[in-house]
């Protein structure tokens, strides 16, 4: 069976779970629980930064066993200690209030813009390198930060084969095609949706935080055009044979699936646009019939990618399934084993993280716009960037007319934390992970976890410190 055939299947295990007395809430109370429960959640994250260092082979062959260890460390225990109810809940939730979405729109985007491929060779110049970091910023928040990921990075990777030093222009493409390019629409970045599901304004994220955006990829793009000048024309970097032959015109093959990723764009949106009261519960997780159609039309979206496409696109493009498992199965153990940590930050004041959420508030009860937007990034560094910014969303009051007027700062440093930080990381965001993996699978040396975030420290975070000075003062 093919790979993507399988994922339908996922629907079922939420069958397996409507038993009588299965719990009607998938809610864990944050206030009860020990920090020790996110000792597997950080297990993850360790696995992910140390492993592919210490034992680079074992974790190649074995890094999904890894997280279904880490997986079943949550699991098990929570279920000895809050009842089966409770625990098969809160699987059936993480898997369709969360999992499958992400997961179905991903595949969609990575195997439709997969099946398209840029014929010809364009030559990696810093100047070409850094239009095409510019374009994907642009498409970023019109397509995704996975969709333009995606569609821009094989042409990207193509153009630069001929040269030595290729790894700094993979970490700036994730600074900023898969994060910081996602910042102006819904359709950008998973938290911005869900502040549109919330009730923000469509367009309010890119009349408040443009400015932002604009400062942050235009400073990129100039510290890139500077590094990447310096490699081309102070190092001996052009390798003797250029392996993409110049003989093709420059077009594209597969155009088909330019309009399958309409529909994948279109499909988001209804499913944001569309208020239906039909709603099915399944062991206490409500599921929406627009989210359901969403993600049958994003599966059929991806199997008619599949299906129509002609084979030699896929060849050309040496299209595989290695980054999309990769990312699937490093984030089925990240959405499990995140379930205490959310839950605890939900807890407020009240619970373990509470000195983290009384961060956010100054003494007079105002909120502390500094730290909300450096504590969603930091967390968003980490955590998945969307429920963290639910939690601080609500934590600012939850309620859109205010949050999109009289606190149109706190919530623009909410959106621009979660957005731009989940580039600190390769876990940040998931298109970084698929990045990654795509990278390597052509050869190219990436840093490590600790490498890449090396260039992080150095690069964004003096960024985010002039954004904060400009935009998020006090």
């Amino acid at each position: 069976m093919h790979p993507i055939c399988r994922l339908p299947m996922i629907y079922c295990l939420g069958a397996l779970f409507m038993v009588p007395g299965v719990a009607t809430a998938a809610d864990v109370s944050g206030t009860e629980l020990s920090p020790l429960w996110g000792v597997p959640f950080a297990g993850i994250l360790l696995s992910i930064a140390l492993l592919p260092l210490m034992a680079p082979q074992f974790w190649h062959h074995h890094f999904g066993k890894v997280t279904a260890a880490w997986s079943l460390a949550f699991l098990l225990p929570f279920a000895a200690g809050f009842g089966l109810e409770l625990a098969s809940a809160s699987l059936v939730h993480a898997l369709l209030a969360e999992y499958i979405p992400f997961i179905v729109l991903i595949t969609a985007l990575f195997t439709v813009s997969g099946g398209i491929y840029i014929r010809g060779n364009l030559h990696g110049s810093p100047g070409l390198n850094t239009s095409i970091l510019a374009i994907g910023a642009v498409l970023a928040s019109f397509m995704g930060t996975t969709g333009a990921s995606m569609l821009m990075i094989r042409p990207l990777i193509r153009a630069n084969d001929s040269r030595k030093h290729v790894a700094h222009v993979i970490v700036f493409f994730i600074f900023i095609v898969a994060n910081a390019g996602g910042a102006l629409t819904p359709l950008g970045d998973p938290p911005l949706f869900l502040g549109f599901l919330k009730g923000v304004d469509f367009f309010w994220t890119v009349k408040t935080i443009l400015p932002e955006t604009l400062f942050l990829v235009g400073a990129l793009l100039l510290i890139f055009f500077t590094l990447d000048f310096w490699f081309y024309h102070k190092r001996e970097e052009l390798l003797p044979a250029d392996p993409t032959p110049d003989s093709r015109q420059i077009g594209f093959d597969g155009k088909l699936n330019f309009v399958l990723l309409a529909a994948v764009v279109g499909l988001v949106l209804m499913s944001g646009f569309w208020k239906s009261s039909v709603v099915f519960d399944i062991a206490g997780t409500e599921v929406a019939l627009p989210s359901v159609l969403r993600d049958v039309g994003l599966l059929a979206v991806t199997i008619f990618s599949l299906k129509l496409t002609p084979a030699q696109v896929h060849v050309d493009n040496q299209f595989s399934w290695g980054p999309i498992q990769e990312v699937a199965k490093l984030f089925a153990g990240i959405f499990l084993t995140i379930i205490p940590v959310i839950a605890m930050l939900k807890a407020g004041v009240n619970g373990p993280f509470g000195p983290v959420v009384s961060a956010v508030t100054n003494t007079d009860g105002s909120p502390d716009v500094v730290m909300y937007f450096w504590i969603t990034g930091l967390l968003s560094s980490f955590l998945d960037n969307a429920p963290t910014y639910l939690v601080f969303f609500n934590t600012a009051g939850g309620d859109p007319a205010v949050l999109m007027t009289s606190m149109a700062t706190t919530l623009a440093a909410i959106s621009a934390g979660a957005v731009f930080m989940g580039a600190n990381s390769y876990i940040g965001n998931a298109p970084n992970l698929m990045v990654k993996a795509i990278a390597e699978e052509r050869g190219i040396k990436m840093p490590s976890f600790f490498g890449y975030m090396a260039w992080s420290v150095c690069i964004l975070i003096p960024l985010f410190v002039v954004m904060t000075l400009i935009w998020f003062r006090p």
